[in-house]
């Protein structure tokens, strides 16, 4: 039987990362770009093979009109970081959008750093689709005729209908970390069809000068748009659609950002036909500048902006992954792609529960890890560990789960812990409020992250 799963791990910033800079500070800004990859002048539409870090350092940029430059995920499904120690200027696009739900149940994958969407359902043992993949992943439709949910990133998703449920909002309007939308869920039906979109990607533009934006009139500069749902079985009442993709992230960084025609998208995907699945939800956009002239044009959704911040966050401390499933270890570098090879192969006559082994590092011993299982159809399942025991640096936990042996699943784990003055890591303050609890989530498909948890509930995404 097939398994999939995903881990990472992990950096945990500082406070000042919150806060925002002077304008001097702003005005010398540096993309920290190493320029060893040289100038980037496509002259023809252009695909890249993102490096495993995700990191392009180049020394200037210049996309001409009529343009289009895409790119292949890596293993790790990073987000792309193109920095750049001169000018950039976009007169074409870049595109880091979501894909359509695919034919025969396949979902559409998410952009690099985005999410794929839930399978449609597989016509032969079950009617029901498949919950979108990443924290704002749709519902899936359980039932012949019930649509996927919409994903969720800046807004949640739109309900199936009727059908799955919309996938909640999530991340932070700082984008620090950068992560892209989530997939809407799958379609139930009585054929193999009905896929969730993906997510759109994830994308930072950072130049140590300028970013000139001036594409075509209502082309985008970069789309990261959300896949729409996948209808490929027709106006069939017994046939539920895909749920579209959430839309995904834009950050672009500079001393100044100008520009006549500066249309980014970051939209949330349609549904299918017979718009039975859930729209997904809009996805972030952020500028941060000095000097500000851009004109957005069409942009949607708007963007928040800000004086120019540190690209990446400082390397940190915690740590959290899944270590072993079954007693078959991890790879090092696992795709967490249900339509892809298993990352993990239980043997045939593996029964369930199964034991799933996380590591961790700079999490509070005892703390309980929370492991959740997203099956390729139908619903999710979790399971508890019992409290980290070793050491603060290596400390490791067990949970039992239960899983459907007969499908491929995702596995994602998440702690969540208090903060403790007794422990030198209080008080702490974030976005004027005060923060209680931190929580640490080995995510599938994209980036690990750290997150604030306020004592108003407000949650701040910071890594």
């Amino acid at each position: 039987m097939q398994r999939t799963m995903r881990w990472f791990s992990l950096g945990f910033p500082t406070l000042c990362l919150l806060l925002c800079p002077s304008l001097s500070s702003a005005q010398t800004f540096s993309s920290g770009s190493t320029g060893a990859d040289g100038p980037f002048n496509p002259t023809s539409n252009t695909t890249l093979t993102l490096p495993s870090n995700g990191v392009f350092n180049f020394t200037t940029v210049n996309i001409p009109a009529g343009v289009t430059v895409t790119f292949n995920r890596n293993a790790a499904n990073t987000p792309v970081v193109m920095l750049a120690t001169g000018n950039v200027a976009i007169n074409g696009t870049i595109d880091v959008s979501g894909q359509v739900g695919g034919a025969l149940g396949r979902p559409g994958r998410g952009g690099p750093g985005g999410f794929d969407g839930g399978a449609g359902s597989d016509a032969v043992t079950t009617a029901a689709g498949g919950p979108g993949q990443g924290p704002g992943g749709g519902g899936a439709g359980t039932v012949a005729g019930a649509g996927g949910g919409g994903g969720g990133y800046g807004a949640a998703g739109l309900v199936g209908n009727p059908g799955g449920a919309g996938g909640p909002a999530y991340g932070s309007s700082l984008l620090r970390p950068i992560v892209g939308g989530s997939g809407g869920g799958g379609g139930g039906s009585p054929i193999a069809s009905t896929a969730g979109g993906g997510g759109g990607g994830a994308i930072i533009i950072a130049s140590s000068t300028s970013i000139a934006l001036n594409p075509v009139y209502q082309t985008p500069a970069i789309n990261a748009d959300g896949g729409r749902g996948g209808d490929t079985c027709g106006f069939s009442a017994t046939c539920g659609a895909g749920g579209g993709g959430s839309g995904g992230a834009i950050r672009l960084i500079a001393p100044t950002i100008s520009g006549a025609g500066g249309t980014l998208y970051a939209r949330g995907g349609t549904y299918g036909y017979p718009y039975t699945g859930g729209q997904g939800g809009a996805g972030r956009i952020r500028l941060e500048a000095a000097t500000l002239t851009v004109t957005l044009g069409q942009t949607s959704p708007y963007p928040t902006t800000a004086y120019p911040q540190p690209v990446f966050p400082p390397a940190g401390q915690p740590g959290l992954a899944i270590a072993s499933v079954g007693g078959i270890s991890a790879p090092a570098v696992p795709t967490g792609n249900i339509a892809a090879s298993p990352d993990i192969l239980l043997p045939v006559g593996a029964t369930t529960p199964v034991d799933v082994v996380i590591t961790a590092s700079n999490i509070p011993l005892g703390t309980a890890i929370l492991v959740t299982a997203t099956p390729q159809t139908g619903t999710k399942t979790t399971a508890t560990s019992g409290g980290l025991t070793g050491t603060l640096q290596s400390a490791t936990a067990t949970a039992s789960i239960s899983l459907n042996l007969a499908q491929t699943n995702v596995l994602t784990a998440t702690a969540t812990y208090p903060l403790t003055a007794s422990a030198g890591e209080g008080p702490l303050y974030a976005e004027g409020e005060e923060v209680t609890h931190i929580r640490v989530a080995a995510a599938l498909g994209g980036p690990s992250t750290v997150t604030y948890l306020t004592r108003s509930g407000m949650e701040i995404v910071v890594r």
